[in-house]
């Protein structure tokens, strides 16, 4: 496709017919602070692709990538291995796509993808259904909070101090336009959940009760008993899963008592790709289905009673009266669901669990090694491949001091959350089945330096 430049009449007659003085005026509602009155300073206006590429390459020589050093982050994005099958088929013609096409019996290969990734993650997350996802982790919570206030028709939500920050603030800019409640607080850092101090916040107004598991620290809620005591209260519990690999050992929440699952897809298939773009996943019981956000994917026969797979649920406003959309998510993260789908087929059952006993392994590893080093406190007790331990200094800085040691050592909780004195000191730290004893000593010895 050409590119057709307008030409100033062009500009002018579009602005007439919307009233509109200048193209300035399009920008009144952003605050005068975050406009630019001029050209950035130190961009060159224009340069041939040649010195663009050199200039791209000696930027990205300043990077530090996940798989050149001892990697220790997770917080919500994890580094796993993903097979090089999974990049070499989404990158077929016929699949280099984000987007569910608008006539979608036609493409019945992806169609089929995405049912079959609809399996896979109802059968992950213990749930009856699920959509053909949602952009990623964070926006699928709202979604589900969101989901909860139209089921139960009320608008407090409470929010676990567990649940991954960013996930919240998600939540509540969306709930300043909704006018949802949403009761949160900040973690403790101590060695187990504090499900008692959240049941005791679910009233009879309370829609949800949104529960990370793991949590942001690594630990694991009692989701069943938390359930339960949300039920009680006419609540529906949503359990938010940002390690998806978590669930190859641990029970799922659907089977557990949770009547909504979201959760981050990134650590299968999709990998961390400097933050994005990433897969949300979504289930729930099958009573709720009407509710859910996005579309469905299902199985059915032609006239001739060949199978075949169609569009069978589509609530988003694209495709229906607004006013009756349950969301305006607009797609799927359809080429990342393709990604997570084909690793899900190579791993298998017995893949996934032996991949998350692998992880579970290294952390355990990992763990034991800290505990070692003076000054350092394991905090939890129980984990799945994430912990967090507590430092004799503000984690902020030590962090930057093993990265200048070439090892990413972890997340401070003090730039999680910057406002929590109390969590100032505390560390959380990842492993996974790329984590080697060789990283874990690296770890330690910077560590020892950093902490002397």
């Amino acid at each position: 496709m050409r590119y057709l430049p307008l030409t100033d009449a062009d500009r002018s007659a579009m602005l007439s017919v919307i009233g509109a003085g200048s193209i300035d005026d399009l920008f009144a509602d952003v605050p005068a602070e975050a406009r630019l009155s001029a050209p950035i300073a130190g961009l060159p206006d224009h340069a041939s692709e040649m010195a663009v590429e050199r200039h791209m390459a000696r930027l990205s020589a300043n990077n530090t990538t996940a798989g050149s050093v001892p990697f220790f982050l997770g917080a919500g994005a994890y580094r796993h291995h993903v097979p090089a099958t999974v990049d070499h088929l989404i990158q077929r013609g016929e699949f280099l796509t984000a987007y569910t096409p608008y006539q979608p019996e036609i493409a019945q290969g992806t169609l089929q993808v995405l049912f079959e990734f609809q399996t896979q993650v109802a059968r992950l997350f213990g749930t009856d259904v699920a959509n053909a996802s949602l952009y990623d982790g964070s926006t699928a919570c709202w979604e589900a909070v969101a989901m909860a206030g139209r089921i139960t028709k009320r608008g407090k939500a409470v929010l676990s101090g567990g649940v991954h920050p960013h996930y919240v603030e998600t939540a509540r800019t969306m709930a300043k336009f909704t006018g949802d409640m949403l009761d949160t607080s900040a973690p403790i850092l101590s060695a187990t959940p504090d499900d008692d101090v959240l049941i005791a916040r679910i009233d009879a107004q309370t829609s949800c009760v949104v529960v990370q598991y793991p949590d942001i620290l690594g630990r694991i809620p009692d989701l069943a008993k938390i359930a339960a005591a949300a039920q009680a209260q006419g609540a529906l519990l949503i359990a938010v899963v940002t390690e998806p690999v978590a669930l190859g050992v641990l029970q799922s929440p659907g089977s557990l008592g949770a009547d909504i699952v979201v959760g981050e897809g990134q650590s299968l298939g999709v990998g961390l790709q400097f933050g994005g773009p990433y897969l949300g996943l979504f289930g729930c019981r099958e009573k709720y289905l009407r509710q859910i956000p996005g579309r469905l994917c299902g199985e059915t026969v032609d006239a001739d009673g060949k199978r075949g797979f169609v569009l069978t649920l589509s609530t988003r406003e694209q495709h229906i009266r607004r006013e009756k959309a349950t969301s305006n998510i607009c797609t799927n993260s359809g080429l990342c669901a393709l990604a997570f789908s084909i690793h899900m087929t190579l791993l298998g059952g017995s893949g996934l669990s032996d991949m998350a006993k692998l992880s579970h392994i290294a952390a355990r590893k990992a763990a034991a090694a800290l505990a070692e080093v003076p000054g350092v406190t394991v905090v939890n007790d129980h984990y799945f491949n994430e912990f967090a331990v507590n430092l004799p200094k503000e984690a902020r800085q030590v962090v930057r001091d093993l990265a200048d040691r070439r090892v990413l050592g972890g997340v401070s909780l003090g730039r999680l959350y910057p406002q929590e004195a109390s969590l100032a000191n505390g560390l959380v730290i990842a492993a996974t089945e790329c984590t080697t004893d060789e990283d874990i000593a690296a770890l330690v010895s910077a560590l020892k330096e950093v902490l002397a």
